[in-house]
């Protein structure tokens, strides 16, 4: 098969054995008219892929030209056996796009004000969160003594049921009704309250 003339050619009309062939002499030969074949027949095709996929023209160009540009430097590992011209081609324009969007990523700083939550909570909040412990505050010292104290030694000590029991010589079923029956009159005495 003898080359096109470049003058002469439609580049439609060039075969994908054409197209594996000239790859292979830019591959081999670093053949410039070679390469000029390819560009001429890919990179408008290229340059809409890359279109359609950022939406920006001038990115498409740019993406397009960093495309042919790679097709130049690796025509050497193209490798006919394992596929055509067009999906080794287009695999690279999809790698280089992919490379692109990962770079212009906007990389967020971790102590950015603006992305650092509040520590403070508005003052309606912490008005709301004092006037719910004074309320339980006065909820608790209704409680009888023995509730009292299994609930400040679960919730407030940290201590397990099984600790408390243990401590307190009760079964740990007791210590489990104690905590149940001090909610059940917390919340009788909360509700309504707010």
């Amino acid at each position: 098969m003898t080359r096109p003339d470049n003058n002469n050619v439609n580049e439609a009309d060039i075969s994908q054995v054409e197209m594996m062939r000239l790859l292979v002499i830019v591959g081999q030969e670093r053949k410039v008219e070679a390469f000029e074949l390819l560009f001429r027949h890919y990179s408008p095709r290229i340059r809409s892929f890359m279109t359609v996929k950022t939406k920006d023209r001038q990115v498409a160009e740019e993406l397009m030209q960093e495309t042919m540009v790679a097709v130049w430097n690796k025509a050497a590992q193209f490798d006919p056996a394992r596929g055509n011209v067009s999906a080794w081609i287009f695999t690279i324009a999809r790698n280089i796009r992919i490379d692109a969007y990962r770079r212009k990523r906007p990389v967020f700083e971790i102590d950015d004000p603006a992305f650092v939550p509040d520590n403070t909570p508005s003052a309606d909040v912490e008005f709301e969160q004092a006037q719910d412990a004074g309320l339980l505050r006065q909820a608790m010292e209704t409680l009888p003594a023995d509730q009292f104290d299994v609930l400040k030694r679960a919730f407030f000590d940290d201590v397990s049921h099984s600790v408390i029991a243990r401590e307190l010589g009760l079964p740990l079923g007791t210590v489990k009704s104690r905590i149940r029956l001090a909610f059940e009159k917390l919340r009788s005495a909360l509700e309504g309250r707010r």
